[in-house]
C-alpha cells in the first residue's frame, strides 16, 4: 500500500485523544500545570509544530466529559464527540468530520510532547510513502513523547475490520499487527531514552511532570525534549518517583480481556 505524498495542499491534522474519566487519575486533563491545565499545555506544545496544519479534540459523548467540551469551545479548540470505548470509531469519526489527508495521533497525557519530534515524524512518514509511521515500534523515546502518523486509508481499514477490544480502544494496533498489508516506518534516538517515563496516567507521574514544568515552563514557547533528559540527567533522583509504573498498562490490560473473550 505504498505512496508517495507531498506536504503540499495536504490537510495535515493532529487529533489529540483525551477524556476525563481515568480510573488510575481521574479528571487529570483538567490538572494544573504551571497555571494551566493539562489539555492546555498539550496543545500549546502542539502550537509550534510546522507541519501541522489543523488540531482537533476527540472526546466523548459521556457527561464526565462536557467539561473537556466547554473547554475547547471557550478557547476556540475545534472538538470531536464520539463513542467513551470504541476510540477508534470516535477517531476514524473525527478524521472524516475534518477530512484529513495525513492523521497524527498523540493523546491527552503527553503535556511534554515535542513539535519539533513530531514534525520530524511526519517528514520521515511523507519522504518515504509510509502507510504508519510512530517512534513507538520499537519505543526509544521516553514514555510521553509517543508520536503515529498514518494516511486515511489505513485507519479506514482498521476502523472496518478490527474486531478485537485492544484494537477498538487503543486505534492502531489492528495496522501495527498487519504489516502484511501497510507499510509501516519506525522513528528512533541515536541513544535510548525509553526509560525515562514522562506519561501523564498516575499520581506520581503527575508530581514529576510538575516538577518539570516548573523548572522549564516558559510563557509563549515549548518545552524541549533536549532540555527535559538534560534536567533528568542532572536530577536522576526525580526518576524514581515514577520508575516503578509500566509502560502501556492500559493497552496490556486491553489484551488481557482479549485472551479472556477468545476462551
Amino acid at each position: 500500500m505504498e505512496q508517495e505524498i507531498s506536504k503540499s495542499n495536504l490537510n495535515i491534522v493532529c487529533i489529540v485523544q483525551a477524556r476525563m474519566s481515568s480510573s488510575r487519575l481521574p479528571s487529570k486533563m483538567m490538572l494544573v500545570l504551571s497555571g494551566k491545565p493539562v489539555i492546555e499545555q498539550v496543545f500549546n506544545q502542539l502550537s509550534f509544530s510546522k507541519n501541522i496544519t489543523h488540531k482537533v479534540l476527540a472526546t466523548s459523548v459521556d457527561l464526565t466529559d462536557d467539561e473537556l467540551y466547554n473547554w475547547a469551545l471557550k478557547n476556540d479548540i475545534d472538538c470531536f464527540r464520539g463513542s467513551l470505548n470504541d476510540v477508534l470509531d470516535r477517531y476514524y469519526s473525527a478524521v472524516k468530520n475534518c477530512k484529513a489527508d495525513i492523521i497524527i495521533r498523540v493523546t491527552g497525557d503527553c503535556p511534554l510532547i515535542d513539535p519539533d519530534v513530531m514534525d520530524r515524524i511526519i517528514d520521515l512518514h511523507l519522504e518515504n510513502g509510509y502507510d504508519y509511521t510512530s517512534n513507538a515500534n520499537p519505543p526509544t523515546f521516553p514514555d510521553g513523547y509517543d508520536v503515529e502518523v498514518m494516511n486515511f486509508l489505513p485507519l479506514e481499514i482498521a476502523w472496518k475490520d478490527a474486531k478485537l477490544i485492544s484494537e477498538r480502544e487503543h486505534v492502531t494496533p489492528y495496522i501495527r499487527n498487519h504489516k502484511e498489508l501497510f507499510k509501516i516506518g519506525n522513528y528512533e534516538t541515536e541513544k535510548n531514552y525509553s526509560h525515562y517515563r514522562l506519561t501523564l496516567d498516575n499520581k506520581e507521574d503527575y508530581i514529576l511532570i510538575s516538577n518539570i514544568f516548573e523548572k522549564l515552563y516558559k510563557e509563549n514557547s515549548f518545552i524541549k525534549l533536549e532540555s527535559v533528559i538534560k534536567y533528568l540527567s542532572e536530577n536522576p533522583e526525580l526518576c524514581t518517583i515514577n520508575n516503578h509504573l509500566q509502560r502501556n498498562e492500559g493497552y496490556k490490560k486491553s489484551l488481557e480481556l482479549d485472551k479472556r473473550n477468545n476462551k
